[in-house]
């Protein structure tokens, strides 16, 4: 069963980063369609969660996370490390939901206690519920779901509610609080060997901490996973990935945006693919109503594609059609505003107020602006008319002014950083 997703809502996939053939031929391949069986259980979990949630908060505080992130990734694909960059790439600002976490609360120990098997039932109850939290209002990510079949099918039922709840409350003054829902499914990907290698490397840092923690009684002890030290174990949990985790995610990359992330490379290289998958598409994230109200305004990425090779095209014209006046307004930055930003090197900003008549000239302003573009600068100016008496009547008490024209002018650059001492 796939997510009923309204036509003017339906998701469009975001394109996933290329990775190299060696790494997409170590990809897992997505198994067969799901069986019949596991849906219509799927259902009848949701249905039972969704009474409990309306009988316990009421059908308009069902308010969820506007977007939802489920970051999936192998042993060792660094899910921990760039879950907080991924976070500020979102402008998100609630901490990640680790789903495995939620089953150490003191609800699931009573359970567990009891006796009882901690389920999808369990595990689906206790994140919904969760996720109700005001804290995630704008956006969540979810680490390690899902992670069954089942929880696949109730995520893709939590979505069709989500939209139903925003038709139903779209005409009242609750619509704020159920906005366009948005998935994305971020998937960190590393080969076999290396979620291995990097499985062995922490597990030898984390005992290495731990030998020291308790021969200086410094610090504190962190989690030894006796994975982390056994090469059958470390390949046995990749394994399990594969099985459970990566073929839940592959099975919803054609209902909501998905983001396969090459984890391979640095740090710094898995952060920029990161970023690359992540670039703000607002056909996919805005409600439909508001993304026609502002399609008539054209996206900075459109304009700025050429803006170099624009710039050139009119220093050349400059040149060509109003020589003169360039030479002038060159003069004009070299002596009378270049003094003042040499002198303002350390802030980066630079403000000159001039009179000087050649300004009067809108040409000369924008050749101002576009000298200062192609030299690295943002220029920017601002023109300031103020009343200056010029005549007193003592008879009729009426005040003669004329306009002062003053233009303001602001350079701004990269400063410099001084370090001190």
């Amino acid at each position: 069963m796939s997510a009923s997703l309204p036509n003017s809502d339906a998701a469009t996939k975001a394109p996933a980063t290329e990775l190299p053939a060696d790494l997409l031929a170590a990809a897992p391949a997505p198994k067969p369609r799901h069986q019949d069986l596991e849906i219509k259980d799927a259902q009848v979990i949701f249905n039972s969660i969704w009474r409990d949630l309306e009988s316990s908060f009421g059908r308009d505080q069902l308010r969820f996370p506007k977007e939802i992130i489920l970051l999936g990734g192998a042993p060792g694909s660094g899910k921990g490390t760039n879950t907080n960059f991924i976070i500020k790439a979102r402008g998100l600002t609630c901490p990640p939901v680790v789903v495995s976490s939620l089953l150490e609360t003191p609800e699931m120990r009573r359970l567990k206690d009891a006796g009882h098997m901690v389920g999808d039932r369990e595990v689906l109850g206790i994140l919904f519920k969760h996720l109700l939290d005001p804290s995630f209002r704008d956006g969540v990510i979810l680490d390690g779901f899902p992670r069954t079949q089942v929880q696949v099918e109730c995520l893709k039922l939590l979505v069709d509610r989500m939209h139903a709840l925003r038709r139903e409350f779209y005409p009242t003054p609750l619509r704020a609080y159920f906005r366009q829902p948005t998935v994305h499914i971020m998937a960190l990907f590393v080969d076999e060997k290396t979620s291995v290698e990097r499985q062995m490397k922490r597990g030898l840092e984390i005992k290495q901490h731990n030998e020291d923690v308790r021969r200086t009684g410094l610090g504190e002890l962190m989690e030894e996973r006796s994975t982390d030290y056994d090469l059958d174990l470390a390949k046995r949990r990749y394994q399990v990935f594969k099985e459970q985790t990566w073929d839940a995610l592959q099975s919803l990359r054609e209902i909501f945006h998905y983001h396969l992330v090459n984890a391979q490379g640095s740090l710094g290289e898995v952060e920029q693919n990161i970023l690359r998958e992540l670039q703000y598409q607002s056909s996919l994230e805005l409600d439909p109503r508001t993304h026609d109200r502002l399609r008539a305004i054209p996206v900075a990425n459109d304009i700025i594609v050429h803006a170099r090779q624009e710039l050139v095209k009119r220093l050349d014209s400059y040149e060509y059609e109003h020589a003169e006046l360039l030479a002038q307004m060159v003069v004009f930055i070299e002596f009378k505003i270049m003094p003042i930003v040499l002198r303002h090197a350390i802030s980066g900003l630079a403000l000159v107020n001039s009179e000087d008549p050649l300004l009067d000239d809108p040409m000369a302003i924008a050749i101002l602006i576009d000298v200062f573009s192609e030299r690295g600068f943002h220029a920017a100016v601002d023109l300031h008319r103020i009343d200056v008496p010029e005549s007193f009547d003592l008879k009729t008490g009426k005040i003669t002014c004329y306009v002062k024209k003053v233009f303001s002018i602001q350079i701004r650059f990269q400063g410099s950083e001084i370090r001190r001492g």
